[in-house]
């Protein structure tokens, strides 16, 4: 049996135990009293069901927020994806319970249910990320860059020292003139690398039986979109601007309706509230209206609660936020961006069909412009409509860089799909209460801008 496939085994036998650990608390809760209570009590085979269900859900939902990816978070992260992943699979269960019950039942089976996986789950991310490394120690890895340095730093940054341990760095050109340094090295990260380069270390990897990590370019994106065709009896690429099929937009807009508009009604003594609040503190306008970029570059007015002063911008123009500090913040503001109820009346902007729930977030006219001197293929962001939530809100942070954004965002419009537009609307759950993904930009830093790209 080689390494590769060694290691495979054991991590997919770590995940299990862990799925198994998690089901456990709740199959004694389902069998010593839920069970029992059920107005058409089951046989074997439907408890059965009901326990393999809970375990088919909580796995999708490991995988949907990265919660047993053992080598690339820390005990923290890992155990605060296992958290929600298992809460959102009991909220469900208990929906189910309570429909095979005929009645709401109560809770308290329930929350000690709750409490053992919380111990179990934190033993399994305790002793399995100490296991991991102790079974498998970092890699030799070597950066190669063109333009772009620091991804060692990032590495560090993120806590992935002990997969990569990174010996070397070095430029493009440098590597190009004796390739074979890189036999020594297990791992080989390429950073912005041109296409002739990157093709011929990527032949060269494949050969070898080396793990290839690739940071891409613009091009190699929207190229990622292109549709597989036999044309002449050769291979063809066909690419072509955003069109995604019929069937596709027409459940993404029905999707939109529905749940904007439930969301609207369960959320309207919340909305109240927030309204009140804001026009009790300064007696200014409850709601701030500003002009977005949506798809091919019309202007709409997105709404959102008003978090800032009345006259934040009159001496400074469009400039993005700094943050907890800003002080053009009010204390309401504060808190309402800390839980993102700011930008509950956008709901109404989805309704109206201005926006999506899932697209680009939509950018300031201004500010677009701004990125577009430096980097002209920012507007290819505006060939989808822009979304409450998108693959940029869910893997990148308020202060992500205009360049990095663009990248996310062509991912999400190279590959429209219905699956992958729920999957981001469950992953954007996991972001609400983490704190980098709305850190702010330098103090008096106009926009984010910090990388020019090239296709």
């Amino acid at each position: 049996m080689n390494d590769r496939l060694k290691h495979r085994i054991q991590l997919t036998v770590a995940k299990l135990l862990n799925y198994v650990l998690v089901t456990i608390p709740l199959s004694l809760c389902w069998y010593l009293y839920y069970a029992k209570v059920t107005v058409s009590p089951f046989y074997r085979l439907g408890n059965y069901a009901i326990v393999g269900f809970y375990l088919v859900m909580f796995g999708t939902f490991c995988r949907v927020y990265d919660a047993d990816e053992i080598s690339l978070h820390r005990i923290s992260e890992m155990y605060y994806s296992q958290v929600l992943s298992f809460l959102i699979s009991d909220g469900f269960i208990y929906i189910v319970i309570c429909i095979l019950c005929k009645r709401i039942v109560t809770l308290v089976p329930g929350l000690m249910c709750i409490i053992g996986q919380l111990i179990l789950s934190y033993l399994w991310c305790h002793f399995v990320h100490i296991w991991y490394f102790k079974s498998f120690p970092a890699k030799k890895t070597i950066v190669i860059f063109d333009d772009r340095e620091g991804l060692e730093n990032l590495i560090n940054e993120y806590g992935l020292s002990k997969k990569f341990k990174v010996e070397q760095t070095m430029q493009i050109n440098a590597c190009m003139e004796n390739i074979s340094v890189l036999d020594k090295y297990q791992t080989i990260f390429l950073s912005d690398i041109h296409s002739h380069d990157r093709n011929v270390i990527s032949k060269y990897c494949v050969e070898a039986g080396k793990d290839l990590y690739i940071i891409p370019r613009l091009g190699d994106i929207i190229l990622s979109g292109a549709k597989n065709m036999h044309m002449f009896h050769l291979p063809i690429l066909r690419l072509r601007r955003y069109n995604p099929h019929l069937e596709y937009l027409l459940a993404k807009r029905c999707f939109d309706i529905v749940i904007s508009g439930l969301a609207a009604i369960i959320l309207s003594p919340v909305m109240l509230i927030t309204a009140v609040s804001i026009k009790a503190y300064d007696g200014g306008p409850i709601l701030y209206k500003q002009k977005r970029l949506t798809k091919d570059g019309k202007i709409f007015e997105i709404l959102k609660f008003r978090s800032m002063r009345v006259d934040a911008e009159k001496n400074t123009g469009a400039v993005l936020s700094t943050g907890d500090n800003d002080p053009r913040i009010t204390p309401i503001g504060r808190l309402i961006r800390k839980i993102r109820f700011d930008e509950l009346p956008q709901l109404f902007n989805i309704l109206k069909g201005d926006m999506s729930i899932v697209g680009p977030r939509p950018e300031r006219p201004e500010i677009a412009e701004q990125y577009e001197k430096e980097l002209p293929e920012f507007k290819l962001r505006l060939q989808a409509k822009a979304g409450l939530t998108g693959y940029a809100q869910v893997y990148g942070k308020y202060n992500t860089t205009p360049y990095n954004k663009l990248q996310m965002d062509l991912m999400y419009i190279a590959h429209p799909s219905f699956i992958e537009d729920m999957r981001i609307c469950m992953a954007t759950v996991k972001i609400l209460f983490m704190k980098d993904s709305t850190e702010g930009v330098a103090i008096e830093q106009i926009t984010t801008l910090e990388h020019k790209g090239n296709s």
